[in-house]
């Protein structure tokens, strides 16, 4: 996953920016801070206001004792939002959307006698599309610290997944959910409470195509950044898997 510049998401989502900037990354990786659209209430007017913050990937519920449970809790799949414990909370009242230009994904490689895993980067076919993930977000306080400090509130967020079909599909069999523009405003709206509700906006979902490509095995090392991790490696070209992902259903 990578990092967008803010500006351009604030006009893209019509938000309000709220933080620091986050620098570009083009390797992402869990427990790190991404960008989040919401719409938060404000407990003084409860005027709700879109805002672009920083959340942590990987979601901490706000019932657990133990922060470090959202080292693992990065990836919510679709088909448990409703009823996992993890989820169904902010599935019902606090939903988001992580912007992002592209994701990575690996599949099997057998090169003579040894197997390993290419990473492959899926964007969109414009250059500067921007992916829509569906996602979750929670809100931990920290009872070590006062009431009246900021920063005793931990946001964290989670990305939602979905079945991969089409050449994505040949990848892995799971793929974010990634929302068209014209449903992120139903996804954000925090009327819908009910289960029913929220699944009906994810309901036909039909994508633009993405494009795939081979990339760098240096995408593997955490730490490693750079424009480069997402060349394409052209002794890869050829392979069947360098097609256009064409549609999927929610």
């Amino acid at each position: 996953m990578s990092v967008q510049e803010r500006a351009d998401l604030v006009d893209l989502y019509n938000a309000t920016a709220v933080g620091d900037e986050l620098a570009p990354s083009y390797n992402v990786a869990p427990t790190t801070e991404v960008y989040a659209v919401l719409e938060h209430a404000d407990p003084n007017t409860d005027e709700v206001d879109r805002q672009i913050r920083n959340l942590r990937w990987g979601l901490v519920p706000n019932w657990t004792k133990d922060p470090t449970i959202g080292n693992r809790l990065i990836n919510a799949r679709v088909e448990t939002l409703a009823g996992k414990p993890s989820w169904r909370g902010p599935f019902r009242r606090q939903r988001a959307v992580i912007p992002a230009a592209g994701y990575y994904e690996w599949a099997p490689r057998q090169r003579d006698a040894t197997v390993s895993k290419q990473p492959y980067f899926l964007h969109p076919t414009d250059p500067n599309g921007v992916l829509s993930f569906a996602g979750l977000y929670e809100l931990w306080r920290d009872p070590s610290k006062d009431k009246s400090d900021p920063t005793r509130w931990l946001w964290t967020a989670v990305i939602i997944t979905t079945d991969a079909a089409g050449p994505a599909g040949d990848i892995h069999d799971r793929t974010p959910l990634i929302l068209p523009l014209d449903r992120v405003n139903a996804w954000l709206d925090p009327t819908r409470t009910e289960p029913a509700q929220i699944y009906e906006v994810l309901d036909g979902i039909v994508l633009q195509p993405l494009a795939i490509r081979p990339v760098s095995t240096r995408v593997n090392r955490v730490g490693a950044d750079g424009a480069d991790l997402v060349e394409p490696l052209t002794e890869h070209l050829d392979e069947p898997l360098q097609l256009t992902l064409t549609a999927r259903a929610a």
